[in-house]
């Protein structure tokens, strides 16, 4: 009886915190298609760490590039954002190939290279710069669509303290700061 009990309030607390959870994701999801908050995201899957010494940044043979399963999860995004009411965004992404295509795949809107979203990851120097520069941009932005950033796993990080996953993105509220609130982590088929 006592077991059976403990099961019953383990469940319930199981069932409040998933309740809780899926509620403060709508709330991040309002907050993305009202314009305050925007999703920035780790590019999608491109097996592999770093990029090969020759890196070229506009030859995307020298680069880490995504893979079949990388593309279908850049795909994945669409139909994603559309169950959650965002048909078309303002998106904006690193020049790296991979975020690049993660950023095309998604197919959301027209692509703008922001230099600020490139990887930091062998010049770790340059992160703080770099993030300084992507809030700026971000908090200088018009109202319009939603925001997708598309960048590396070094870059949100080194903004939210969150190390994604591949393709994993995160709500952060507006206006960014350096240190944000983070409202969701989502990506297709979580």
């Amino acid at each position: 009886m006592r077991g059976q009990f403990l099961l019953t309030v383990c469940l319930s607390v199981a069932l409040c915190f998933s309740v809780s959870a899926a509620d403060n994701n709508e709330e991040a999801w309002d907050a993305l298609r009202d314009g305050r908050a925007v999703l920035m995201l780790r590019h999608a899957l491109a097996p592999g760490t770093g990029d090969p010494g020759n890196f070229d940044i506009n030859d995307c043979s020298t680069q880490r590039n995504l893979n079949d399963t990388g593309r279908e999860q850049a795909r994945a995004w669409k139909p994603f954002l559309a169950e959650h009411g965002i048909t078309e965004a303002r998106v904006f992404s690193s020049q790296w190939c991979r975020c690049m295509d993660t950023a095309t795949g998604m197919d959301m809107g027209e692509v703008t290279e922001w230099p600020s979203l490139n990887s930091f990851f062998r010049n770790r120097g340059d992160g703080p710069t770099q993030t300084r520069q992507t809030i700026t941009l971000v908090n200088q932005l018009e109202e319009g669509a939603p925001v997708i950033m598309v960048s590396h796993q070094v870059n949100v990080t080194a903004l939210t303290d969150i190390f994604p996953s591949s393709n994993e993105g995160v709500i952060i509220a507006l206006p960014l700061s350096e240190t944000p609130t983070v409202l969701a982590r989502v990506s297709p088929g979580r």
